[in-house]
Formats: structure tokens, sequence, C-alpha cells
């Protein structure tokens, strides 16, 4: 074989390369922005439903599709298409609404019209009480081993839709509100860690959230780690990784 013929497979070769890698990243954008996202828990707030080192994927297309859809915000259309309104229960990554950059993962708790109020710690729901049974303590353990315990409640909406939250201060800054009345197209929201969540409570932080500004829903834990480990220290994982939250379904 002569060696322009050997050049020419070299260069043939390279731009087959190049292709596949252009192919993969347009495949692998039209994923993210249409169908499933990942996203991982920086926060307590979700606590017990999702833990601090949980990477999860949420699904795109659930809601439709807003302008916070795209990466970097790209205002292509007005508002919503393909819109489908969450249901209370869901879980959700949303933009904050106060800059609409950072992504915050909450409940919905409210739709549009509803009237939202917590009264000593009881959710309640257009003037009437959520059921919340305490089922269990919810046990953590700081770094040096030692446990501490926290009341773990299981609540049920109106809908049927039921989820574990924490109560760990009675009759705690949040726990007593005013009656929210959510607005037209706007959500309220809540964490379910729920004295150690800002969310939808508190006005001047995130307060109600437009439809506009849900990102997806939160669908399964694909990974998770110990929140004292990084995704990229793989030495740690055989002892780091929560290896039964693994495919767990987001409910």
């Amino acid at each position: 074989m002569s060696v322009e013929a050997e050049n020419t497979e070299e260069r043939g070769g390279v731009k087959d390369t190049i292709r596949v890698i252009i192919h993969a990243l347009i495949l692998a954008l039209i994923v993210r922005v249409f169908l499933f996202q990942p996203f991982n828990i920086p926060s307590g707030s979700m606590i017990p439903t999702l833990l601090i080192g949980d990477y999860l994927f949420v699904s795109k297309y659930s809601y439709g599709y807003s302008r916070y859809s795209f990466p970097f915000g790209f205002n292509l259309f007005p508002g919503r298409i393909w819109a489908s309104e969450p249901k209370p229960g869901d879980v959700v990554v949303f933009k904050l609404p106060r800059d609409n950059e950072t992504d915050y993962i909450k409940r919905v708790i409210g739709l549009p019209g509803d009237e939202i109020q917590m009264s000593h710690g009881v959710l309640h729901i257009n003037g009437k009480p959520i059921e919340k049974v305490r089922v269990d303590d919810y046990v953590v353990a700081d770094q040096a081993g030692r446990e501490r315990r926290m009341p773990r409640f299981i609540e049920t909406l109106p809908n049927g839709v039921s989820y574990p939250v924490l109560d760990i201060v009675k009759d705690g800054f949040g726990d007593n509100t005013e009656v929210y009345k959510v607005p037209e197209r706007k959500f309220f929201m809540m964490g379910d860690n729920r004295d150690n969540s800002t969310d939808s409570r508190f006005l001047s932080e995130v307060g109600f959230v437009p439809f506009e500004n849900l990102v997806g829903k939160a669908q399964v834990i694909f990974f998770s780690i110990d929140n004292d480990s990084s995704f990229w220290q793989v030495w740690r994982w055989p002892s780091d990784v929560r290896w039964s939250r693994i495919f767990q379904t987001v409910q």
C-alpha cells in the first residue's frame, strides 16, 4: 500500500471519528432537552424522599416545554407548549422565580386557585386539614456516629398521593402561616423536610412558582453517594455508594 493511500485511510478514519462524536453530542443534546436531564441533590430540604448526594433523572416532557427546557434559557417561544399541569404530590424541578436561574426541587402542594395554610405543623388545603400520621423516627448519624432521631409522618393529599415528611421542631418558623391563595398559572411548592426547607411559604425567597418555570418531574434515582463523598471519587464507591437507592423511583 502506498503512503498516499495510507494517509487517505487515516484522514477517512479521523473524519469518521469526528462524525460519530458529533452525532453522539447531537443525540445527547436532544435527550437532555426533550426527554431526560440529570440533576443532583445538594441540600436536605426533601429528606427523607431525597437525600444529599442523590442523582436523579427528570423527565422534561411531563409538563411540556418552556424557555427553561433549553440550555441557557433561550426564549424561543412565549409561555409553554404541549403543556400538561402537574398533579398535587409531584416532585418537580423548577427555576427559582427570584432569579429564574437557580434550580430548586420541591413537591407540588397547591394548584392554581387553591388556598394553602400551615397551622401548628398541619397542612390545610382549601380550609381542610390534610391527614398527617406519625409512623416512626427518621434516624441519621453524624460524622462522630451519634444518632439523631426526627419524627417522621405520612401526609396524604386529597387526590390520594401519600409521602413522608419530617417535622423536627414543634410550631417551628414555617409551621404557622397565613392563608396563601395560589394565583392563576402558578403553583405552591413545599419541601418534605418541613423545618429545613425554603419554599413557597416564604414569599420573598421562593413564593408562588409560575408554570413557565417548571423544568420537569423527578422520576428515578440513578446514583446515590454519601454526602461526604463526591461522584468522581470512584475509589470510595464500594463503601459510600447507597446501593439500595439506585433505580428507586421518586414518589
